[in-house]
């Protein structure tokens, strides 16, 4: 091979290996992607704020809630009990007791429905169903009485719940209205914490050695 083929063969080796190392220089710097500081995907997720946001659930005042509650909304409300309640005077158990006079009457006791062992147990324990258990149940039925056949999953607001107590009342409850105690269904004050102070404290003179 003569030196011009040589270097001609070369001169083409040669500009094959630097448009590699070109390319490949190029594509790095389009492509190239810095490690994360942490491992994982990230996830969004909205914060529930305002109304979204869980509110404690403060017993209210009976005395003060029930003479003004509404009615017509405690029956609306209890129309999501009527596939299995009634509130007739007299009327039939259905898959649930018969809640004619329910307020203050004994847990577990009303007369040919068979109740869950939770139930009964239950009204050994209670002398009469009173505004502040049904307000419990009705907000969660197996929480509060585990075990019972109760399956509804309960009134979250807490509105709902009064109304239809009130209404309940309304349908042969003997359970008098106790007198209001606004008091009783505030919520518990915060301790008072001192205020800081950038004052330096003040100099207490030595005491002076007895004479």
């Amino acid at each position: 091979m003569s030196n011009l083929s040589f270097n001609k063969v070369a001169g083409a080796v040669l500009a094959t290996a630097l448009a590699i190392v070109g390319l490949r220089e190029v594509t790095t710097g389009l492509f190239s992607s810095e490690a994360p500081a942490k491992p994982g995907y990230l996830i969004e997720a909205a914060t529930e704020v305002g109304e979204g946001a869980a509110a404690a659930d403060v017993m209210p005042d009976f005395g003060t809630v029930i003479p003004v509650a509404d009615l017509k909304a405690g029956e609306a409300a209890f129309a999501k009990c009527q596939a299995c309640h009634n509130v007739a005077n007299g009327g039939a158990n259905g898959i649930g007791p018969n809640l004619w006079g329910v307020i203050g009457q004994k847990p577990g006791t009303h007369a040919g429905f068979a109740y869950s062992a939770a139930m009964t147990d239950f009204g050994t324990k209670q002398a009469v169903w009173n505004d502040t258990q049904m307000y419990e149940f009705l907000k969660a039925p197996q929480k509060y009485i585990s075990g019972t056949k109760m399956s509804f999953v309960g009134l979250k607001k807490s509105e709902d719940r009064v109304n239809m107590i009130a209404y309940l009342r309304a349908q042969g409850g003997t359970l008098p209205v106790p007198a209001p105690n606004p008091a009783a269904a505030a919520p518990a004050a915060a301790p008072a914490v001192a205020a800081p102070t950038d004052a330096a404290p003040a100099e207490v003179p030595a005491a002076k050695p007895a004479a």
